[in-house]
């Protein structure tokens, strides 16, 4: 096996930490990343910096943003009554694309998984339950992803919900089964917000 200076060998032990990312993977960025002029270099590590110095939750909806409260929320073009609730920050970029929505977000980060032990206290559930109870929300829809973990998150949440005024709804079946929301075409996540159907248990 080869072995490599210790300065090498510790970032490509840290890009191996990295999602997605395995040991000839992380070897080849890092070599690039020793290729890259010294700017390049000092421009990535800026920019890593930067992301875990500025960037924090949304005190409202839980989106990673750099203002509080997030563009979304502070927007007055946004129908704030109308919430879509997602497992993620990436999957806002789904519904955006679809340019069929203007309500605002609440972002879970995770599904209930009692296998892998989260269960609703390691989710943000807790705020999303106290924006419904504040009465002025008319719908919620719930675009988990149709797993068996976003379906069980799904079912949990219209139950939670369910004593309020706000309509409970949930995404239609456009987007496939087992699948992940965040790959969703355009076409098939308009349609599946489209096609949502009244969630009531």
């Amino acid at each position: 096996m080869a072995r490599f200076a210790e300065p090498m060998a510790r970032l490509i032990e840290e890009l191996r930490k990295l999602p997605g990312i395995g040991a000839k993977s992380a070897q080849r960025l890092a070599f690039h990343i020793l290729r890259s002029s010294g700017d390049d270099a000092e421009a990535l590590a800026t920019a890593v910096r930067e992301v875990k110095a500025q960037l924090r939750l949304c005190s409202i909806c839980n989106n990673i943003t750099d203002i509080d409260p997030c563009v979304y929320c502070s927007s007055p073009t946004r129908n704030q009554r109308l919430i879509c609730v997602l497992e993620e920050p990436t999957n806002i970029a789904t519904i955006e694309k679809t340019r069929g929505y203007n309500g605002v977000y609440h972002i879970l980060h995770g599904t209930l998984s009692p296998l892998h032990g989260v269960g609703p206290e390691h989710l943000r559930i807790e705020s999303l339950e106290a924006r419904v109870a504040k009465g002025d929300i008319d719908e919620v829809i719930l675009a988990t992803s149709p797993t068996v973990e976003g379906e069980a998150t799904a079912h949990y949440l219209a139950d939670l919900l369910r004593t309020g005024s706000a309509r409970i709804s949930r995404i239609a079946t456009g987007v496939p089964a087992g699948s992940d929301i965040e790959y969703a075409d355009e076409v098939t996540m308009t349609r599946a917000l489209e096609g949502r159907f009244n969630y009531r248990v």
